[in-house]
């Protein structure tokens, strides 16, 4: 039996995943959350195999969330579950330690799937999106330069152009200013830019706003 722990700040998303995975017998949900604080608590509580966890949990985002998970509890799988743009994000959850990636526009079936794949240790994305990370389109040049950036920078880009400033990005990354500072310059030479309102611009480019 695979034992999932649900995450995601909206009921109706909970209910609805619950209702698709109760359609396989092997699958359990042992638990469902709506802040990273109750996350941390459920999860020293049960001992899940995979969380669904939604990209933007509140409290703390959905990658910082995934790397305290990696750090406190290793052997629990995540699956991110997200409306946000696929083609940027599932690379940066999975370079963060994701086993995979589902878009909130994806066919329903695919959920019974990913947790049964991520629950045995294996990759999970969706056929259309391995398609669209394998091949370059011309309408899709931005996010061929998404690709050199870290979770990290993907991250610090997204609060960047959110209009915070450096501060509260370091802030809210637990980094210091020089940190960030310092991403913002690799930012910008990683996206070819000279300036912060070019480097918004890219931002905008890669849908993270």
């Amino acid at each position: 039996m695979i034992k999932v722990l649900i995450a995601d700040n909206h009921p109706i998303v909970r209910l609805g995943i619950k209702q698709v995975l109760k359609s396989s017998p092997d699958i359990e949900i042992i638990a469902d959350v709506s802040t990273t604080s109750e996350l941390f608590e459920a999860l020293n509580k049960v001992a899940p195999d995979v969380v669904i966890l939604e990209m933007d949990i509140p409290e703390i985002n959905g990658i910082a969330t995934l790397r305290k998970m990696k750090l406190e509890f290793p052997n629990v799988k995540t699956l991110m579950y997200s409306g946000q743009s696929e083609d940027v994000y599932a690379l940066s959850t999975i370079r963060a330690g994701a086993f995979g990636y589902l878009s909130k526009t994806a066919d329903l079936d695919y959920i019974v799937s990913a947790v049964k794949k991520v629950s045995e240790g294996n990759m999970f994305i969706t056929n259309e999106l391995a398609q669209r990370l394998a091949f370059d389109e011309g309408t899709q040049k931005p996010r061929r330069f998404f690709r050199k950036l870290s979770s990290r920078e993907v991250e610090v880009l997204k609060l960047l152009a959110s209009g915070k400033r450096n501060k509260e990005v370091a802030e809210g990354l637990n980094l210091n200013e020089k940190t960030v500072s310092t991403y913002k310059a690799r930012l910008m030479k990683k996206l070819n830019v000279d300036n912060l309102v070019d480097l918004l611009q890219q931002a905008k480019a890669l849908e993270l706003y």
